[in-house]
């Protein structure tokens, strides 16, 4: 019996370790800046919306030990990476775009935008001119 839920209560530890290192809907992962530079993975575009499902990627092609995920050059464009479903191909109802075709390398790979001009800080305001005093 003591056996029995030990076992479950690592079972259910280990399935939300696996839930807390998603990427869910509104989040993103950025994996750093390389020659094409940084690539930005989104949970709204790999989620449920798509008809995925967590298992459809991990554990296998992708580890799901945040930082454990490294491609190389050698490596982009194989079909059992990123490339098992970026093939230009169908999948869920959908044709997703094929990251072979140089055309959508900007779909994942952002070059290093200039960050937004800060706004100009507001101007000091200007003190009131002290009231004037009566001549004695």
């Amino acid at each position: 019996m003591r056996l029995t839920m030990l076992i479950l209560v690592l079972i259910v530890t280990v399935a939300f370790v696996g839930t807390a290192m998603a990427t869910p809907p509104g989040k993103v992962v950025e994996y750093p800046d390389g020659d094409m530079g940084k690539v930005i993975f989104s949970g709204d575009s790999h989620g449920a919306k798509q008809g995925l499902k967590c298992n459809n990627c991990h554990p296998k092609p992708f580890a799901m030990k945040k930082g454990a995920f490294k491609m190389t050059k050698e490596e982009h464009g194989k079909p059992d990476l990123c490339g098992a479903c970026h093939d230009g191909k169908e999948h869920n109802g959908k044709v997703v775009f094929s990251q072979s075709n140089e055309a959508d390398c900007a779909k994942c790979h952002k070059k290093g935008e200039a960050p937004a001009a800060a706004p100009a800080p507001a101007p000091a305001p200007t003190p009131a001119p002290a009231p004037e005093q009566p001549a004695k």
